[in-house]
């Protein structure tokens, strides 16, 4: 008897998924987080969360949703935890370098630095927002918020954001930008 026939339901779902979806789910947290790593680490605690208890009756649909779901969590608990940490990090840190093909590579450069320095709650609004393109009610079910406390982070967020990429961009507001950023990753 073959052992992936005897392999229970959510298994396979586990598998389909990662197979199917997984490099949209790892882009998805590497805008919630910026970091390549610490997107994959985000992609794997979230599956862990999502199926650490056996769970069937799951199709990669509704899985998909979970899961992004839990790496939205992780992300904004992990930033609970260290958000003392974020304040000095920059002190400490070297950014990588590295010289970009074109002015789209510079300004998606630009935005991810900038996303960086958002609270991770203001991030979080901000890549619902404009990478999800959900609106602020659906923004707010989903973090468990009230609609005006999304729209004051989404407002902070795009007010810090706007003071820097002003400088660099003369024609295109921080709005334009994310949302051109969101369109050229398959959103």
């Amino acid at each position: 008897m073959a052992q992936a026939h005897s392999s229970p339901h959510w298994e396979q779902v586990v598998e389909r998924l990662v197979a199917e979806r997984g490099d949209a789910l790892t882009r998805y947290a590497y805008f919630v987080c910026g970091s390549r790593d610490d997107a994959a680490d985000l992609v794997q605690d979230a599956l862990v969360k999502t199926f650490g208890r056996l769970r069937n009756g799951f199709s990669v649909a509704s899985a998909e949703g979970y899961v992004r779901r839990a790496i939205l969590n992780t992300y904004i608990d992990r930033g609970r935890r260290t958000s003392r940490w974020r304040r000095i990090a920059h002190l400490t840190a070297v950014p990588d370098v590295a010289d970009s093909p074109s002015a789209d590579s510079e300004s998606r450069i630009d935005l991810q630095e900038e996303l960086r320095k958002l609270t991770p709650r203001e991030r979080a609004c901000l890549v619902l927002r404009y990478y999800e393109d959900l609106k602020v009610d659906d923004i707010a079910a989903t973090l468990e918020l009230s609609s005006g406390a999304v729209k004051r982070y989404l407002s902070d967020g795009l007010s810090k954001m706007a003071v820097s990429l002003a400088e660099d961009t003369d024609d295109e507001s921080p709005d334009a930008t994310i949302t051109t950023l969101g369109a050229r990753n398959g959103k």
